[in-house]
């Protein structure tokens, strides 16, 4: 019970911290049903952020990627496209060390609703490590949220990685 306590206490000071950090970057995760659906979805949010740059990790292929930017009216500079992730603890383990090394202390994190647990577990301790915090916004879908065990174990793998960095990639496909 001891154990309690501080922990409640670090989730609401990181609660409200969080509340007065503007993000200064957008970060969608690409998925391999709805990378299109997330970056039609991101293409139409960030035009109300015009001056924030855009990483997607695991997404389209890239003249897809910008054709759906520039038809957007946003300018494919700002896009920053990563294929390295082979899964979502990946999408953040390749990640963290350039938005860190930019100086980034916030992130708008666009994924389906579905998905949206398991990646702000993943996304909490990974960016968290770094300080880097995340402010969830949800692609609409109508799939059911995925199983509370996928978001246990692969936050369990952002630990492994922060701690060893090893990813248990390899494990987690064996699982699936």
């Amino acid at each position: 019970m001891a154990f309690v306590l501080p922990l409640i206490t670090w989730w609401g000071y990181k609660e409200v911290q969080n509340q007065f950090v503007q993000p200064q970057a957008v970060v969608v995760l690409g998925g391999s049903t709805r990378r299109l659906e997330r970056e039609k979805f991101t293409a139409e949010f960030v035009r109300q952020h015009p001056n924030i740059p855009i990483w997607i990790t695991g997404g389209s292929p890239p003249t897809f990627t910008q054709r759906v930017f520039t038809k957007a009216g946003v300018d494919p500079k700002r896009l920053h496209l990563d294929y390295e992730a082979v899964d979502t603890v990946t999408n953040f383990t390749t990640l963290v060390d350039d938005l860190q090394a930019r100086g980034i202390k916030s992130v708008y994190l666009i994924t389906s609703d579905f998905h949206m647990r398991r990646a702000c577990v993943i996304g909490e301790i990974i960016l968290g490590s770094r300080g880097i915090y995340l402010k969830p916004v949800s692609v609409p879908s109508e799939e059911p949220s995925e199983s509370i065990e996928k978001s246990i174990r692969d936050g369990a793998r952002a630990i492994l990685w922060i701690a060893t960095g090893y990813t248990g990639v390899d494990a987690a496909k064996n699982k699936r």
